[in-house]
């Protein structure tokens, strides 16, 4: 009856019935405890009990210390454990240790203990192998799965799910086939969905059809769990004919499986079909909804965003993410940070990627006032260790130029991953500070992060801020050859940018020539501008004919080459450019500037003058400009456009 009560969440009629006992066994001791460890805020009325008990068992220890690893108390967990007496810890007291080690990733304090433990039961082996494999050390794992005598199909699952995870498709597949082999061990569709989750996460085609064609043989029955994993894996293969197959011949679908086709469609590119599919849904959700709405703003349509998200019937904190950050991909920054003001408005709480979505528009337009309101939200709702945002910040600081105060959150990230070593290297490199983004980069890899693409981009751009052109290229050597990543476009713009600045243009120009892909026109626009700088005639003319075959719409390269022209007194060849920009139809887009005032974005464009208040503004200038001649900062004849 205890147990029932207790079971049932009824704790308060349990304890009664427990006082009214005239006599308790250490049965009804570990009931009454148990039920308070598995109660919210009952951990210390059950350490009360199980201090008072005449006598205790196993069960008994195990319960309290489950109590305490539960509640976030580890320190006493660790205590009590320490305190059991040796015929009493093992296996379950060890078992809930090591489990509690393992959910913290302390994985060598796990295998301590397992080590020293005197008996060893099934949950002890499978609790190492699961934790080995969570924390990618699968070769350890393998090590207990291999030591187990008799397994189950939590350790087969476990062990094979870890291969795949790294995706080592050979020792997983080949673990598999020994699975089946073992009469006694049935294959459960959760490993099979997990087998075509991996297949579909690193483009494992033949290894994908293999399993399929195996599982169907095998006479498993498609359900909708196993569906839906199939239509996942077959999306991501490219193969959306198959997966709409495998969508058709469903004999029941749920809305997951709708939803699958349907984002499958999307990462095809295929918003034609994807949409004809969400208008057939008998039933849509949020992600039904908010995953049109990413595909949209994929491809820029944020038109087609706003409407979907107006027809919604519900809009939770997931779908204004969407939108939002629909904005900010498209750089539609200014009405990102409107979107979000209006998800203020309503009862939605913004969630740590809504406030990351906000930031970024902030850092888009470095408007710094917006950006603090939007980290005084953060703050208000307790989410400044939130990492994700704790690297936005990081990112929007640097960007409004305040590299202090992003250096000052860098360093109160608790546990900062390479994004947050990415997010600073390059605050510092934007803002001029190259040394001291090159020691960052030195300090991440001395305490073993993995560098990646952004990484160098950031390093190799601090080069260029310091003209550190030696570093730059061994920086761009040891991408490849220590590291195994492949520069890209912007790498090698970075790299043509830094050589350009350091007046070593014909260099510049070798290396454009020996990259293993066609030059892109960020390349070409780096040394377009170092021709300039360096008055290179020839190489901007280089530079210039082939940014036009890349864009034909873009102004720059007549522009450059006509400045540079006119400098050079050459009339004759500063009109023809100018002729041939005319004859393309081609217009330079206009000088933009903007501030904020009064949380107001006031934007200027060159030669505009429809402002409500240009007419005051342009009488304040020239009232500053007098100011200025008449200290001499400014020559007597020069007048504001």
């Amino acid at each position: 009856m205890l147990t029932a009560y207790a079971q049932n969440g009824q704790l308060k009629r349990a304890r009664e019935l427990f006082d009214e006992m005239p006599e308790r066994t250490i049965v009804s001791w570990n009931a009454m405890i148990t039920a308070y460890t598995r109660s919210k805020g009952g951990i210390f009325e059950g350490f009360r009990l199980f201090v008072k008990m005449p006598e205790r068992n196993e069960v008994s220890c195990a319960a309290m210390i489950t109590g305490f690893v539960n509640s976030g108390r580890f320190d006493e967990a660790e205590k009590l454990y320490n305190e059991t007496p040796l015929e009493l810890r093992d296996p379950s007291c060890s078992n809930v240790l090591i489990n509690g080690y393992l959910k913290m990733g302390r994985l060598d304090e796990a295998t301590q203990i397992f080590d020293r433990m005197t008996k060893k039961d099934v949950v002890s082996w499978s609790s190492m192998v699961d934790g080995c494999c969570k924390n990618d050390r699968v070769d350890e794992a393998r090590e207990f799965f291999d030591a187990i005598r008799e397994r189950n199909e939590v350790t087969w699952s476990s062990m094979i799910n870890g291969y795949m995870k790294l995706g080592r498709f050979r020792d997983g597949l080949g673990l598999f086939s020994e699975m089946r082999r073992e009469d006694a061990v049935r294959i459960e569709p959760i490993l099979v969905t997990t087998i075509f989750e991996a297949c579909g996460r690193f483009d494992r085609y033949t290894e994908g059809c293999q399993v399929h064609g195996l599982v169907s043989h095998l006479g498993f029955e498609f359900d909708v769990f196993l569906g839906n994993s199939l239509i996942t894996m077959y999306s991501r293969f490219r193969c959306m004919d198959v997966a709409r197959s495998v969508f058709d011949m469903m004999l029941e679908k749920d809305i997951v499986s709708w939803n699958s086709l349907i984002s499958g469609y999307i990462q095809n590119k295929d918003l034609e079909e994807a949409y004809g599919l969400f208008e057939k849904a008998p039933e849509k959700d949020v992600v039904s909804w908010t995953t049109m709405i990413t595909g949209y703003s994929e491809e820029g349509l944020t038109e087609k965003c706003i409407g979907l998200f107006t027809m919604m019937p519900e809009k939770d904190a997931i779908a204004w993410t969407a939108l939002i950050s629909g904005f900010v991909i498209n750089g539609q920054y200014e009405e990102a940070i409107c979107s979000f003001f209006q998800m203020l408005q309503t009862a939605v709480r913004p969630n740590p990627l809504t406030l990351s979505s906000a930031l970024s528009a902030s850092a888009g337009l470095a408007t710094l006032n917006q950006g603090t309101q939007i980290h005084a939200q953060v703050i208000k709702r307790n989410m400044e260790s939130d990492l994700s945002i704790q690297n936005t910040l990081v990112s929007f600081y640097s960007k409004c130029g305040n590299v202090d105060d992003a250096y000052r959150i860098f360093n109160s990230i608790m546990a900062p991953n390479i994004v947050s070593f990415n997010s600073m290297i390059s605050g510092f490199a934007q803002n001029g500070f190259g040394k001291e983004a090159l020691k960052l980069f030195e300090k991440s890899q001395s305490r073993g992060y993995e560098p990646t693409e952004i990484t160098f981009l950031g390093v190799l751009s601090a080069c260029t801020h310091v003209g550190l052109v030696e570093e730059g290229r061994n920086y761009f050597r040891l991408m490849k050859s220590l590291y195994k990543i492949e520069p890209g476009p912007d790498h090698c713009a970075c790299m043509v940018d830094l050589l350009g600045r350091s007046g070593l243009l014909d260099d510049a120009v070798t290396f454009i020539n020996s990259m293993p892909f066609v030059p892109d026109s960020g390349v070409w626009g780096a040394l377009l501008a170092a021709s300039r700088t360096r008055f290179r005639v020839d190489l901007a003319m280089l530079a210039a004919e082939n940014i036009s075959k890349l864009e034909p719409n873009n102004a720059a390269p007549y522009v450059v080459l006509s400045d540079m022209y006119s400098f050079a007194g050459k009339k004759k060849e500063e009109e023809r450019v100018r002729t041939a920009k005319k004859l393309q139809g081609i217009k330079k887009s206009p000088g933009c500037s903007w501030i904020t005032v009064k949380n107001k974005v006031n934007t200027f464009l060159s030669g505009d003058q429809s402002h409500a208040s240009f007419k005051g503004i342009k009488c304040v200038l020239c009232l500053i400009l007098d100011e200025m001649k008449e200290l001499h900062w400014l020559d007597h004849d020069w007048l504001p456009p």
